[in-house]
């Protein structure tokens, strides 16, 4: 065994033992049917604590030559394919973290150098004779290997967009980094000595105008995932399963966690919240524990047109079209509020709908870290409207309908500079804003399909609660009891029965002559 080459299946067989385990193993199967063939080159790229390092002990163990990895394995889902005997243990591994390599070579501009140096002596440990003493380069060492013996091997880069992410301004230690690379996996000679490689990232693969620096790899990523989807974080029944394991509230879970939502997976879960707090047997925010958030903080206080409303339309629970591919797959190429979603999606901070090309804020962890982003960012207005939200939610039940039109009054005229006023979509913008503090109580569903139409907002409250459903209808320029009556004429109550006995209807207006809100409250008939 070495630290590079065979570092065997230790660290996998503690991930196993560990109290916690969801068994991913699956994914081998998908990987074997890519060996040694013109698809073996994959990028797997997802935001930090998302399971990308374990998935990479896992590959090592189970395909690395110098140890026997069956007891391990036995009982996993990967023992039941075909395939399982055929490439356990057969190969020669090369594993690579780059952000454990960075933080042991203080200066980044000798870690191409060093990585090269420290490998290719491992190799002529392992193959000696096979390789010449004046070769100085991995990629060279590699192909004169597989001349002489014909000796392949399996790459597995965890963190390997690092150098991207952490020496952003270094074009130089970047440039040599993806030289290196391209010469593992890009060239002809590697054609021959590459049986599969896996590499493993935040960001996709960095983009030089249009095109890919590796563009023979197939990327698998938070805005496309494809197959790569079930493994992307924990399912739904795998959640469901660890809440009826450890006795923990499914419901609450998914609220917290849940959201980021593929074609092939539609609901997938944050995996270390998840079993932060199941470990912990409390539900609550520990996504503040990674070191993306000053990267929060900083992209989202750009000074992009239309970034702010934006943010703060999800954060009331919206949608938002965004372009993604314009986005150069780096941290510093950024020109405009289409590039800092995009990055906002890579992060696991927005959340991708790829059929209506929009991104949305997934969950009530990630709606607390923009809230803590956005006061440390001096939105003063806007927090003070946040903080005033369970005011309105407690006047909303009570009906006090003065307080609640006055309420709106003062968030329009303090946030006048960031939220444009000019249509029923604004006023929606605002009426999620105002009631902010209705997400940790309620699911909030926009353009309800109901009755004989479509419902503005719909506020469904979380399983066992005993807060009133109520429906939020919105006119700009006209009247909160017209809002009302086009509820009760097109029969929206109806979608939300199960509350008929707790269930508000509400109409808010906006006169934009002058300037004041109107609203209404009545019960459902």
């Amino acid at each position: 065994m070495g630290i590079y080459l065979n570092p065997g299946n230790g660290a996998f067989g503690d991930t196993i033992n560990s109290p916690i385990y969801v068994d991913k193993t699956d994914l081998l199967e998908m990987t074997n049917t890519l060996i040694d063939t013109e698809n073996k080159y994959i990028c797997v790229s997802r935001p930090r604590r998302f399971g990308k390092s374990m998935t990479a002990k896992m590959l090592v163990a189970y395909y690395d030559n110098s140890c026997d990895s069956k007891e391990l394995f036995k009982t996993l889902k990967i023992a039941s394919h075909p395939s399982f005997q055929k490439y356990l243990n057969r190969s020669y591994v090369i594993y690579l973290d780059i952000s454990w390599f960075r933080s042991i070579i203080r200066q980044s501009n000798q870690l191409v150098s060093v990585l090269q140096t420290e490998l290719i002596q491992e190799l002529k440990d392992t193959f000696p004779n096979q390789i010449r003493q004046t070769t100085n380069t991995l990629p060279m060492a590699l192909a004169e290997i597989n001349s002489k013996s014909g000796t392949k091997f399996i790459f597995i880069i965890d963190e390997w967009d690092c150098l991207f992410r952490e020496d952003k301004s270094n074009r130089q230690v970047q440039q040599e980094y993806i030289d290196l690379l391209q010469g593992l996996f890009k060239s002809a000679p590697s054609q021959k000595f590459i049986q599969l490689a896996y590499i493993t990232g935040i960001l996709p693969v960095k983009k030089y105008g249009t095109q890919s620096a590796l563009n023979n790899f197939k990327e698998f990523t938070m805005i496309n995932p494809k197959a790569m989807a079930p493994f992307t974080g924990f399912t739904e029944k795998e959640v469901q399963s660890l809440c009826h394991r450890f006795s923990m509230d499914f419901e609450a879970l998914k609220h917290w966690y849940d959201g980021y939502s593929f074609r092939r997976e539609p609901s997938v879960y944050n995996p270390n919240s998840v079993v932060e707090a199941i470990s912990n047997g409390e539900i609550g925010n520990y996504w503040t524990e990674t070191e993306t958030y000053e990267d929060l903080k900083l992209y989202i206080h750009m000074d992009f047109n239309g970034l702010k409303t934006a943010i703060i339309h999800m954060l009331g629970g919206g949608h938002c079209k965004i372009q993604t591919r314009t986005f150069q797959n780096d941290m510093t190429s950024i020109k405009n509020k289409d590039d800092v979603m995009t990055l906002l999606v890579h992060l696991g901070y927005l959340a991708y709908d790829r059929e209506l090309q929009e991104v949305y804020i997934p969950n009530q962890e990630i709606v607390d870290e923009f809230k803590n982003a956005i006061e440390d960012g001096g939105w003063h207005e806007i927090i003070s409207a946040l903080k005033a939200s369970e005011k309105l939610l407690q006047a909303t039940f009570q009906k006090n309908t003065d307080f609640i039109a006055k309420h709106l009054d003062k968030i329009h005229q303090e946030n006048t500079s960031i939220l444009e006023y000019n249509s029923e979509l604004s006023l929606s913008c605002i009426i999620t804003v105002a009631y902010f503090y209705a997400r940790k109580e309620y699911t909030l569903i926009r353009e309800l399909p109901a009755g004989k139409g479509f419902a503005d907002i719909a506020f469904v409250p979380h399983k066992n609660s005993d807060k009133p459903a109520f429906i939020v209808e919105l006119k700009w320029d006209n009247s909160a009891h017209g809002a009302i009556s086009q509820i009760k004429e097109k029969q929206y109550a109806g979608v939300l029965k199960e509350f008929s006995n707790k269930l508000l209807l509400v109409g808010i207006s906006y006169n934009k002559k002058n300037k004041q809100h109107e609203c209404v409250i009545e019960d459902a008939m």
